[in-house]
């Protein structure tokens, strides 16, 4: 008798640990399922941000585009613009596109939790029925006395009667596990139902998004063949930039030649052809300039609100056939009457004087100096000292095409930079 219930002792023993080695997977694998999901909502997350904030400057092109057509002749600007416009425009219909492909990702991955919650649950389910169909065969307790009894010493005694106990407390937590998985299924069946509304609603957002499109594509047509009539005229303004941009450059190049010699008369220093401000630097220099550049890529823009309307470097013009045009800084179109602000703080090395309505403030950061042209009017003098955001003149704004945009730059000694990488992200 006793080598019997030896026998049922290590049968029941080894089926506590199957069944613990269940339940302890199941769990495992239910609890897998909140971290994707997690992972899944912080890209949908930086989706709904980046989406947002492109619908934002879609807006603020519409509003300078309002601005622009009070004036009735048509302008090179209103195509900048509109072009601007249609670029992020397709921007906005690529995120919509991504945040579809992401709702189908979610979508399969419910269907796969959905169906291992399934699985799950049938084997807690015939688990269960094991147990059901084990404590029917052994229902008498003068059997499980037996059990107990027939122990070789007190401490076998005592570990069979915790056999019972946690063979007791297992059956309940089965019981516990299936109507929690049955709710886990209930609750992502709903997930997957508000998935594919979501997922809808963005399919039709996308087919209208489609739709403005086309038209602002029609619109910048339609502009640009009206703008064809006026090559010459577009031309001629052309070169009337470029001249200006050159003659802005060639100031800019002298100005910081000046501060390097400056400099380097300061601390006893040969010039030489490709000598920059880093070699001469005082130790309050050294200072803001590391200051600076360890804040690269967060510095404020150089308007309250703007959007950046030419890049940096050389694109094809926005009219000419064949023609590129080079930019030395950023252009940034913003509202009539808006405020041009210091980056960072430094000191103003010049105020340049291009035309009677185009003039440029040059700030030093150390190695580093900023430029903003485009003023109708400067609010700083030279050799201040001017701290981040402040307020250093007003944006001119164009009488025929009521473009109001500012030039801005960033140098590194005599090595040009690109003001975009500089900038903070809106």
């Amino acid at each position: 008798m006793a080598e019997r219930w030896k026998k049922i002792s290590f049968k029941g023993w080894r089926k506590l640990l199957i069944s613990l080695y269940s339940v302890f997977f199941i769990c495992l694998v239910l609890l897998m399922f909140p971290f994707a999901s997690s992972q899944n909502q912080s890209q949908k997350d930086k989706l709904l941000d980046k989406k947002k904030q492109i619908e934002s400057e879609i807006e603020y092109y519409k509003q300078l585009l309002s601005d622009t057509k009070k004036s009735k002749e048509l302008s090179l600007n209103q195509v900048n613009l509109l072009k601007n416009k249609i670029s992020k425009r397709e921007d906005l219909i690529d995120e919509i596109n991504s945040e579809v492909g992401l709702i189908d990702q979610q979508i399969s991955e419910n269907n796969q939790e959905i169906q291992k919650h399934q699985e799950n649950l049938q084997v807690l389910k015939d688990e269960y029925a094991r147990m059901i169909y084990n404590a029917y065969k052994s229902r008498h307790a003068y059997t499980r006395l037996m059990f107990i009894f027939a122990s070789d010493d007190f401490d076998q005694a005592y570990q069979r009667l915790r056999y019972f106990q946690q063979y007791n407390d297992y059956r309940r937590r089965q019981v516990e596990l299936i109507a929690e998985t049955q709710g886990q299924i209930i609750l992502k069946n709903q997930d997957l139902k508000q998935e594919k509304e979501n997922k809808n609603q963005l399919l039709q957002s996308n087919e209208q998004e489609k739709e403005k499109l086309a038209l602002e594509k029609a619109e910048k047509d339609n502009a640009l063949k009206g703008l064809k009539k006026k090559e010459s005229e577009i031309k001629k303004a052309l070169n009337e930039k470029k001249a200006e941009a050159a003659k802005l450059k060639g100031k800019i190049e002298s100005l910081i030649s000046e501060e390097i010699n400056k400099s380097a008369r300061k601390t006893n220093k040969t010039v030489t052809a490709t000598t920059t401000a880093r070699t001469v630097l005082t130790p309050e220099e050294k200072v803001l300039s590391d200051n600076f550049i360890s804040n690269k890529g967060k510095l404020p823009w150089p308007v309250e609100s703007g959007v950046i309307s030419s890049s940096f470097g050389e694109h094809p013009h926005a009219v000419l056939d064949g023609i590129m045009v080079k930019n030395n800084g950023i252009d940034i179109a913003t509202k009539k009457g808006s405020s041009a602000r210091a980056v960072f703080n430094g000191i103003v090395t010049s105020i340049i004087v291009i035309t009677n309505t185009n003039k440029a403030v040059l700030i030093r950061h150390g190695d580093y100096f900023t430029v903003y042209s485009n003023l109708e009017s400067v609010s700083v003098s030279k050799g201040q000292n001017v701290s981040t955001k402040q307020r250093i003149g007003t944006v001119y704004t164009g009488d025929s095409d009521g473009k109001t945009e500012l030039h801005f730059e960033v140098w590194e000694g005599k090595l040009l930079c690109n003001p975009a990488i500089w900038l903070a992200g809106r």
